[in-house]
């Protein structure tokens, strides 16, 4: 079983030359301590009260693949979420909870995309605890894939946000960069966006470089794609490049989203190391930043962490 807390999973202890793993527990030991943190909050608040097993909630994640040295190839694979008390008797070490932005540099591919389909399908579940329709509470079913309402019967199913993030570049290929309001200064990254309803996925990348960066641009091809669970995100990656010589000189960040706008040559971008903050290989836009660059980008961890 996978285990989640508050959106962090456990893992291994770490040793000394080898990267920790998912620590996947097995049904009995996690039912156990389900059951018996549902016994001492009852004892906390209702003396004589008799055994309870509160629900924790349960989603099934598929088999597990082979991988090189794993106990668990083939195995049916279960998210748990895990309320406090349950999660500090299975293992009360705070190290050993980790968040998927500072786990995902140091998992497997395996591990980490277990990860991702477990946080994204819990926070579905965290925010669909009521029907839209009518308000009444709904249920998981369907191995948690699905939820019901109570009153009406109704399903309710996860939800998607599709959003485009941009490598924009000019006529001299340097790449346009942004800060966003939200972080620390000195950080740059791609400019993204959500998709509107009714809006293509090219519509979406150019209204977004027009609204952030009062750029007009050309040329949108389709790269790739990657799940982005914060809360429930499907990154779609594009390449696209500014209209001009004139357009791109003339940017100008939308002083809301975006504070401040760069171009970054590759020399230039190397120059700015490490001081200046770039995101991770780990997410789509590190990826797409170091196909571009040519090689690794060591960046500088600060404000990007978990």
């Amino acid at each position: 079983m996978l285990l989640l807390r508050d959106g962090r999973a456990l893992l291994t202890e770490r040793v000394e030359g080898a990267s920790p793993v998912l620590d996947l527990r097995p049904p009995s030991e996690v039912s156990a301590a389900v059951s018996a943190a549902g016994r001492s909050d009852a004892g906390a608040t209702d003396e004589g009260a008799g055994p309870v097993a509160p629900d924790a909630l349960r989603v099934y994640l598929g088999r597990a693949l082979d991988e090189e040295g794993s106990a668990h190839a083939g195995a049916p694979i279960e998210a748990w979420v895990l309320d406090e008390s349950a999660a500090m008797l299975l293992e009360p070490e705070e190290a050993r909870w980790a968040g998927l932005r500072q786990a995902a540099p140091m998992l497997s591919d395996r591990d980490a995309g277990l990860f991702t389909q477990a946080v994204a399908i819990a926070n579905w579940h965290r925010a669909s605890g009521f029907c839209p329709r009518c308000g009444a509470p709904t249920e998981p079913i369907e191995s948690g894939w699905s939820r019901r309402c109570t009153n009406d019967g109704g399903q309710v199913f996860p939800r998607t946000d599709a959003a485009v993030i941009v490598l924009v570049t000019d006529a001299d290929d340097r790449v346009l960069l942004g800060s966003n309001a939200m972080w620390q200064s000195n950080r740059f990254s791609l400019l993204a966006g959500f998709v509107e309803p009714g809006e293509s996925l090219e519509s979406a990348v150019v209204r977004e470089i027009g609204e952030e960066a009062g750029l007009e641009v050309v040329d949108v091809a389709y790269v790739a794609s990657q799940p982005w669970p914060f809360p429930a995100s499907l990154m779609l990656g594009f390449t696209a490049r500014a209209v001009s010589a004139e357009a791109a000189a003339a940017v100008a960040p939308d002083g809301e989203e975006i504070l401040e706008l760069r171009w970054f040559s590759r020399d230039e971008l190397a120059a700015a190391l490490p001081e200046v903050g770039f995101p991770g290989r780990t997410s789509i836009a590190g990826w797409m930043l170091e196909q571009w660059f040519g090689g690794p980008i060591e960046s500088s961890p600060q404000g990007w962490g978990a």
